[in-house]
């Protein structure tokens, strides 16, 4: 049971493990402030098998507006919905639960804001990808694909630790009209230099190895990200620690980075428009306050 530490009309929170790094209680919590909603927002460590009874909690208490879902819940959510927003069935995960409803009206409808937080982050950023490499094959590589496809991106690449895990993300490319190909991650260096963009969706350090051998290539003097018209476009979605390995390797090369915490944030953004339903207003002063809240430039 989630303990009731709040005297908020409202409650919300992450759940996921490990969650103590997270900077959405940060992000949420400012946003509801400058909303003037009295909403709570709290990081809850949430094991696979507390995770029916978790969700059970929400949907019986009416004070509860959603929860934000991470690893290692975004697929085992979906199934526990009462209801799915666009796409997200197709898409196999969620990183949102939205709370509506009283009584026996009450369900829990599942979101996925992982997609527009990357298109945004990358548009952010300036770029406009035709071809892109992603890096693993979980939730979030699906979430990624799809942001793909959105952006109008031709053809896309997933190097997995066991590309034969990854077949859906074949399928889900066919279905959202992008090419999809799978390779193995000892490829995964070689592709970073023929990708306009590059998207790791791996936990922190997952791209250590990676990183060792981009910068075994800076130490070489490789000018494939540095002197490339297109600048390439790193976004590595683990923010924590900052810069990571992979950050810092991409760097060296002179490719363009895209922090993880940019695509927190503007998936973030889409949650408390879910979460604040009425109560939201002015999205650009929202995401203002968000920034500040983190550290992050105002846009």
């Amino acid at each position: 049971m989630v303990p009731d530490q709040t005297s908020a009309q409202y409650r919300a929170g992450v759940i996921g493990q490990p969650i103590a790094h997270s900077k959405s209680p940060i992000l949420h919590s400012a946003a509801y402030a400058f909303l003037g909603l009295d909403c709570s927002y709290t990081a809850i460590d949430t094991s696979p098998d507390s995770l029916k009874d978790r969700l059970a909690e929400v949907r019986a208490n009416p004070a509860w507006r959603g929860l934000s879902v991470t690893m290692p819940h975004k697929a085992a959510s979906l199934p526990l919905m009462d209801e799915l927003g666009p796409g997200v069935a197709e898409l196999g995960v969620i990183n949102t639960v939205r709370a509506v409803g009283t009584g026996q009206q009450r369900r829990l409808m599942g979101y996925n804001t992982d997609i527009e937080g990357i298109v945004r982050a990358v548009r952010h950023a300036g770029a406009s990808p035709k071809v892109a490499l992603v890096l693993g094959a979980g939730g979030t590589a699906s979430a990624a694909v799809a942001a793909l496809a959105r952006m109008g991106v031709e053809r896309a690449q997933i190097c997995a630790r066991s590309p034969q895990k990854a077949e859906s993300l074949v399928k889900l490319g066919r279905r959202l009209g992008i090419a999809v190909k799978l390779s193995g991650f000892s490829e995964a260096a070689e592709l970073c230099g023929s990708s306009s963009l590059v998207i790791s969706t791996l936990p922190p350090h997952g791209a250590d190895e990676l990183a060792g051998a981009l910068g075994a290539a800076a130490a070489r003097d490789y000018a494939g990200l540095r002197n490339d018209s297109d600048p390439r476009v790193l976004l590595d979605v683990a923010y924590d620690p900052w810069p990571s390995a992979l950050a810092r390797a991409w760097s060296s090369l002179g490719g363009v980075i895209v922090p993880g915490l940019e695509m927190l944030l503007y998936q973030a953004v889409e949650q408390v428009k879910l979460f604040a339903g009425d109560a939201f207003r002015e999205e650009s002063a929202v995401i203002n306050v968000m920034c500040d809240a983190v550290g992050a430039p105002r846009r």
